[in-house]
């Protein structure tokens, strides 16, 4: 081979990184809720897909849990919320700016998690008989079944506050991921 040719040559490499992307840092799991309200009739009334807030005090329990590996549960509930933004700040025992509605008789609803593949998780549908009308914002997810005492892990809003009635159903499927 020609030793100029050789001279000439040149191997560059770089590496080119979307101006919003922070290397340094991994998301804490996110849902997206799925939520159908079927009338009494069983037709659906609405649906909804929307993502959540993960609290702070829902990110140190991760990592309280997860990687400190402190005491561990796999219980986890969903509720309802009233009107109101979720904050980072938010804990069960205070949500800020919105309240926790509860249309519907007994705890919140367990949560039941299929099989993670791919660093994701859908759950089969929690579902909530309403018995009463009310005027529903989101839904949240949270370490205990009632009271305020637990986790307050994610909360998230609908696009705009929607209305249930007395007899309706509304089931909530979530799915979490790491992206």
């Amino acid at each position: 081979m020609d030793a100029r040719a050789l001279s000439l040559s040149q191997i560059d490499a770089g590496l080119i990184v979307s101006p919003g992307l922070d290397l340094g840092s991994v998301p804490a799991p996110r849902f997206i809720y799925h939520v159908e309200c079927l009338g009494p009739d069983g037709r659906p009334r609405w649906t909804e897909d929307f993502e959540n807030l993960v609290t702070t005090a829902g990110r140190t329990d991760l990592v309280d849990k997860y990687l400190k590996g402190s005491a561990y549960t796999a219980a986890w509930f969903c509720g309802l919320k009233g009107t109101g933004s979720p904050a980072a700040s938010d804990t069960l025992a205070s949500t800020g700016a919105w309240s926790i509605v509860t249309p519907y008789s007994g705890n919140r609803p367990s949560i039941t998690w299929g099989t993670t593949s791919s660093g994701s998780n859908t759950s089969s549908a929690v579902s909530f008989s309403i018995n009463a009308t009310a005027t529903v914002a989101g839904a949240f997810v949270c370490s205990v079944a009632s009271g305020t005492s637990g986790t307050l892990y994610s909360a998230g809003d609908f696009s705009a506050s929607r209305s249930v009635a007395s007899g309706d159903t509304l089931n909530v499927t979530l799915t979490i991921s790491i992206t």
